[in-house]
């Protein structure tokens, strides 16, 4: 296929060709003196030239040009380090290239390393309302008292903090959790889609394979390859002491750590 001859068809927007436009405007702003180059008597280019950026990037210039037309090629972390390096991203550009890949920074610690913020732990015994604090496998890190006092078997008491351990193994929630069927199978599709990054991560694997081991139920949603996104809306309770009770979910990620959640459930009027 030849770049050139292609490049003046015009394409969809999509995520690739904003991409390519990112990349492409941050080639035109960044000199040749600013990497060492000569700026030559002949440059029509603003900035860079796509050859030049792929030299550096030690990558070829059809496959270059490509991405900045936006077309469905491959670009893996790897390389995309290589063009944040070449550009000269600030770091916050560069955060921005990789969101734009779909892809994780090699350069980037693993966010389930860290400490989780002290802050966020904070806030939840600052909320009225039950509230709880879930890592990327779903164990629960903090929770207030309201929602210890919700949900029974879980969050009450000695018990496993694993939401998807509580919700396909634990009596009490098919007991608490109103449309237990509907609201499980839902939970195993969302989390199919939230753990899509981290999948084979050992602590993720062992999660599942031990749910697919305790749980025919779990085993069937898992199999059946679902996937939604983690939403909020209305969640209904049986609860033991208090009956009834409805509650609106709200679900935030905080800035830098989108493996974590603050899961609030507000009540419905």
């Amino acid at each position: 296929m030849n770049a050139e001859k292609n490049s003046s068809e015009p394409l969809p927007e999509t995520p690739a060709r904003a991409l390519g436009d990112f990349i492409r405007t941050h080639r035109e702003r960044l000199s040749p003196l600013a990497v060492g180059l000569p700026p030559g008597p002949r440059r029509r280019t603003p900035g860079l030239r796509r050859e030049e950026v792929a030299q550096l990037c030690g990558v070829s210039p059809t496959w270059y040009t490509w991405i900045e037309q936006g077309r469905p090629v491959s670009a893996s972390a790897d390389a995309l380090a290589r063009i944040a390096v070449a550009l000269q991203l600030s770091r916050a550009e560069r955060a921005y290239l990789f969101e734009l890949a779909a892809q994780r920074d090699p350069a980037e610690p693993d966010p389930a390393a860290q400490d989780v913020p002290a802050a966020l732990l904070q806030t939840v015994g600052l909320i009225g309302a039950p509230a709880y604090v879930l890592d990327r496998q779903w164990n629960a890190l903090r929770w207030n008292a309201p929602a210890a006092e919700l949900f029974v078997g879980w969050l009450d008491g000695e018990h496993d903090r694993n939401l998807l351990a509580y919700t396909f193994t634990s009596m009490a929630a098919r007991e608490l959790i109103v449309d237990w069927e509907t609201r499980a199978r839902r939970l195993a599709a969302e989390f199919r889609a939230d753990s899509i990054r981290h999948l084979n991560d050992p602590p993720t694997r062992a999660l599942i394979d031990s749910l697919t081991a305790a749980s025919d139920a779990f085993a069937r949603y898992w199999a059946s390859q679902d996937v939604f996104e983690r939403e909020g809306g209305e969640r209904a309770f049986q609860h033991p002491v208090r009956g009834r009770i409805v509650f609106n979910q709200i679900t935030f990620k905080p800035a830098h750590r989108e493996d974590l959640k603050l899961v609030i459930l507000v009540g419905s009027e």
